[in-house]
């Protein structure tokens, strides 16, 4: 197949990335490369596979429409997958129109893009923040998402509406994903595992906030990857589940779905942190705090839905996980 794959230096995009190519995919890569974390990063998973004969990497942000609009008429992709988007909860609070220009406009610039040229399925990032003060447990994707807590948050709901617009009347089959705290090796520098770590070996006290009293449902890289590209392998256009029972808000001819992605396990922030402490062999120094604005108290995935329509199966526990990032962190920043 023919994949243009937006955000395709970042940690969930790179992983995508050399898991397409692997296949044998083709896979046009989009990434702005820009400033929000250490930019050596993305140029260093980059590098893993832009040499690849199947890959062709540009550096351009999706909310400029021209240059995304020629980067969909010369390369024709069958699939679109989009992960671009300005990331972190707190972020959003300095910096809102950051979250505007990437995740409103330039998701707007995608799926217009997608309906000229006629895409066959477009994937895209969601995220469990939009569940916000949501009390229940476990998110459900039959859950209300009207009280969002950040912007952020606010942005990826509308990403959804927007993708339901584009399904209802242009007949646009879309997937949304919300992602339940992704981890693992080549991380983003602005999560907690990645944070804490660093901080530990450095002998630096971290900061807990709510006083350790969250709870997430964290997931490993490999298992995010592996929900994606079943999602991939299902054509939309021959699909009989968009015939199927619909989930709330989809008409019945509307070929819109949201999935949660997550791994049903939520642990808590202290069980994590102890976790990461015997993965370092060291105690970490720690400074209790208040909760932060914009922060959701727990999540916890339903995932129902994603196995029973994809088989599903998420396998790595935390131990093991947190064990796979300690050793890349420390061979890739020479602990």
């Amino acid at each position: 197949m023919n994949i243009l794959l937006t955000g395709s230096a970042g940690f969930i995009g790179s992983a995508l990335s050399l898991k397409l190519l692997e296949r044998g995919e083709k896979v046009i890569g989009v990434d702005n490369h820009n400033d929000y974390y250490d930019p050596k990063l993305k140029e260093d998973r980059l590098a893993r596979y832009e040499n690849s004969s199947n890959y062709k990497h540009y550096r351009v942000d999706i909310s400029d429409y021209q240059k995304i609009e020629e980067i969909f008429s010369k390369h024709k992709p069958q699939i679109v997958i989009n992960l671009a988007a300005q990331a972190g909860v707190r972020y959003s609070i300095k910096d809102p129109m950051a979250y505007v220009k990437s995740n409103m406009l330039g998701f707007f610039n995608v799926l217009e893009n997608c309906r000229n040229h006629n895409i066959e399925h477009l994937i895209y990032a969601s995220s469990s923040s939009v569940y916000g003060a949501n009390t229940k447990m476990p998110f459900s994707e039959h859950d209300s998402t009207d009280h969002p807590l950040s912007l952020y948050a606010a942005s990826k709901k509308s990403n959804e509406l927007m993708a339901h617009a584009y399904s209802n009347l242009y007949q646009l089959p879309t997937t949304g994903l919300r992602f339940f705290t992704v981890y693992g090796p080549w991380g983003r520098p602005d999560m907690a595992l990645f944070k804490f770590t660093d901080a530990i070996l450095k002998d630096k006290v971290i900061d807990i906030f709510n006083y350790g009293k969250h709870k997430r449902d964290f997931t490993y890289i490999d298992d995010i990857i592996e929900g994606v590209v079943r999602i991939v392998d299902c054509p939309a256009t021959s699909n009989p589940e968009w015939n199927s029972a619909k989930p709330d808000l989809a008409s019945s001819n509307v070929k819109w779905r949201i999935y949660n992605i997550g791994n049903n396990k939520p642990v808590n922030l202290l069980d994590y942190i102890n976790a990461l402490e015997k993965a370092l062999g060291k105690k970490a120094k720690i400074n209790m705090l208040p909760i932060q604005p914009g922060d959701i108290l727990d999540t916890h995935s339903n995932i129902n839905e994603l196995k029973k329509k994809f088989e599903y199966n998420p396998k790595t526990s935390i131990d093991t996980g947190i064990v796979k990032f300690v050793e890349w962190f420390k061979h890739y920043y020479n602990f």
